[in-house]
This record gives structure tokens, C-alpha cells and sequence, in this order.
């Protein structure tokens, strides 16, 4: 097959999504691999890497053109659909309120469309999750700010001048990111707790050496087909509000992860929680970019508010695009040994994996299929 990587060097992106070492193999099993022209750089890999490996390095318009399979990072803009040739495959992360838009036009245009977003969380899936490993990464870069951020150091030091105590460092949500999080704040030395409407990740969080705090729920079940926490109901959301509330004021750093695929990311953190804060406190909110966990985050921007430094970034993986690269390279030539097997391209819709990520083939909006077929599903059980 003919595979291309289209550059995404623009908006703050400096990802690639194929290193040169992961193009290397690629061609050692046949394939023939073309990178437009400086897609590497931002990650520290320039076009002569990829040279040495025996790709070829083309210009935009080749590259939307050439390859049977064209690779994209961030595609926000439906309309490279229509840039692209008819018969061509697209794989690539789509924005879930633009999936549907993105599916109709590539049916339109007969090219099959492949979401990176929408990997399944199963363990044969593990290896090609794009989400999970960048996740990873943002949750150590968020806790590195904040300890930059934050006027006292992590952990306990004991000097002449006195016996300094370690920072006590509080992590909402205890997903990917979160235990990331958890993590390097117990490296760098600081006091932990966290906190998940998931009682399941306790044991996680503990094996970490943070205190959980826990609230009882009963025996609901929290959590989705899809290992994310579901939204709570109000009466467990005031349960929620109190205890974070609670913990907040004697934390010395927040840091937010919480999100909700498809819907605006939880409101955790108040104005009033933020006013009970310490002065010099820090909040990092990594749900910036999906309206914040902090009432008062602006996404982008670190702002002071009532003595409390808020920080809301934007795309925290692509702080650390030489290591984000290679996690992602690693997910992309798994997805691409699933999809070619051998020589050619298989789309097969029996395939759990393929299911839930192959939104456009053959002209067919499988998405619209799937939402129809679901939306008859749930009238025949008058649900």
C-alpha cells in the first residue's frame, strides 16, 4: 500500500504521526511511504530521517493525492474530505460533534474514513489507543506545570533552616490522565489524594500511594461500556460538590481531568471552591478545551483569580512531541497491521474494532446506520 502523512506542523501542533524508525518498518513489509514535506519537525525529526529510511518526501498536493492511505492528526475541517481522491482511505481523530459530518461527506466522496478517536477499549485494542497513551503524557506535562507554577516545592525536605512539609496535591478524576498525574506527583514527592465517582479505580489509585476519597453511591454503575465515568444525577452531584469542596481548600494543587465523550466536560470546581482556596494555590484544568472542570478557567490562558493560579492548556501531548510521536507512531502501525494484514486493505464490519472505527466505506455512512439501527433498538424495547 501506498500510505502518506499529511504535516500538521500549525496551530501549536508539533506531532507526527509516523516517526522515521516506525516509516522504516513499514517499508521493510512492503509499503511505500510518502511524508509531506516537514510533518516531522516539530518533533525533532527533519525530512532526512525519514530519507535514510526510504521514504519519500512530497509536497501537499502529491501527498492528497499518491497514497492509498493518507494519515492526519487533529482534523477539524470536514472539507479535506473534498481535497482528497475518490477510493482514498483517511485515518485520522475526529471531534465527535463533527463525526457525523465527517462520515456523510466522505460517503458522499467514496473514500473510507477511519476515526482514531473512537478505538474501543478492549485489550486487543490496547496497543492502537491513541487517547490513552497521549493522555498518558498529558497527565505527567500537567503535574510538571504545576509544580512550575506553584510558590513551594513537592516534597518534604529537611534543611538547617528547618524542616519543610510536602505540597498536598488533589487529582480529579482517576482515568488515564489522572493516574499519570498521581504518579508523578509521587515521584516528585508531594502528598496525594484523588477523587472518582468510579469506586472501581480505587485500587488503582491506593496501588499508587494516594489516599481515595470515596462516596457511596450504592450499587450504581458509574462507569460506561467504555471504561469513562457517566454523568451523575443532581442529588449525587451535591454529595460530589461537598466533598470536593471539602478537599479543595486544603490543597495545595488541583488538577482536573474530568470528561464526558460528547458532552461538555463536568463542572467540578466553583467559583466559591476556588475563593476557599490558599493564596499561591494552583489549578490545572485539563478539560480546558472542553469548557474546563473550573468554573473559572479560560482555556489557553493561566489567570489569577482570588490569589489562586489557574492554568487551562491547550493540547498538553504536544508539549512533549518527541516522546508523543513515538507513543503514537507505535499506536498507528498496530491500527495499520489490523487494517492490512497482509498486502491490502480489509474492512471488516463483523470486526469489533473496525465497528467502532470505520465511519464511511464503499459510499455507506456506517455512523448514520449505527445511530439508526440503535435509535430502532431502543423504540422495539420501549426504552
Amino acid at each position: 500500500m501506498k500510505i502518506g502523512v499529511i504535516n500538521q506542523v500549525k496551530d501549536n501542533e508539533k506531532r507526527v504521526l509516523l516517526t522515521p524508525a516506525d516509516t522504516g518498518k513499514l517499508i521493510k513489509l512492503g509499503h511505500s511511504v510518502y511524508i509531506e514535506s516537514n510533518s516531522g519537525t516539530g518533533a525533532f525529526f527533519p525530512d532526512s530521517l525519514y530519507t535514510e529510511v526510504g521514504a519519500s518526501i512530497s509536497t501537499s498536493s502529491d501527498i492528497l493525492s499518491e497514497p492509498d492511505i493518507l494519515l492526519s492528526l487533529n482534523s477539524n475541517d470536514p472539507d479535506i474530505i473534498n481535497k482528497i481522491n475518490k477510493g482514498k482511505t483517511l485515518i485520522t481523530n475526529i471531534p465527535l460533534s463533527l463525526n457525523n459530518e465527517f462520515a456523510n461527506n466522505a460517503s458522499k466522496q467514496h473514500i473510507t474514513l477511519i476515526n482514531l478517536g473512537t478505538i474501543p477499549r478492549i485489550a486487543r485494542a490496547q496497543s492502537m489507543d491513541i487517547l490513552s497513551s497521549q493522555s498518558s503524557l498529558a497527565g505527567y506535562k500537567a503535574t510538571l506545570i504545576a509544580a512550575q507554577l506553584l510558590g513551594k516545592i513537592f516534597p518534604m525536605m529537611m534543611t538547617a533552616a528547618g524542616t519543610i512539609p510536602p505540597a498536598h496535591g488533589l487529582i480529579l478524576g482517576a482515568g488515564v490522565a489522572g493516574l499519570q498525574s498521581i504518579a508523578t506527583s509521587r515521584r516528585l514527592g508531594a502528598v496525594v489524594s484523588a477523587y472518582d465517582v468510579r469506586p472501581v479505580v480505587k485500587e488503582q489509585v491506593e496501588s499508587l500511594g494516594a489516599k481515595f476519597l470515596q462516596l457511596d453511591f450504592g450499587e450504581q454503575n458509574l462507569e460506561d461500556s467504555g471504561g469513562y465515568a457517566k454523568e451523575v444525577t443532581n442529588d449525587m452531584k451535591a454529595q460530589e460538590d461537598a466533598l470536593v469542596h471539602e478537599n479543595v481548600a486544603l490543597a495545595d494543587y488541583v488538577i482536573t481531568t474530568a470528561l464526558i465523550p460528547g458532552r461538555p466536560a463536568p463542572l467540578l470546581v466553583n467559583k466559591d471552591m476556588v475563593s476557599s482556596m490558599k493564596p499561591g494555590s494552583v489549578i490545572i484544568d485539563m478539560a480546558a478545551e472542553m469548557g474546563g472542570n473550573c468554573e473559572l478557567t479560560k482555556p489557553g490562558e493561566t489567570i489569577i483569580s482570588n490569589d489562586v493560579i489557574i492554568s487551562g492548556p491547550i493540547n498538553l501531548p504536544s508539549q512533549i512531541p518527541n516522546h508523543a510521536s513515538q507513543m503514537l507512531s507505535a499506536n498507528i502501525i498496530s491500527l495499520l497491521k489490523h487494517f492490512i494484514p497482509s498486502t491490502e486493505l480489509i474492512i471488516d464490519l463483523e470486526d469489533e474494532i473496525t465497528q467502532q472505527t470505520c465511519t464511511s466505506h464503499e459510499g455507506i455512512n456506517l455512523l448514520e446506520n449505527l445511530l439508526n439501527a440503535t435509535k430502532d433498538l431502543k423504540v422495539s424495547n420501549n426504552e
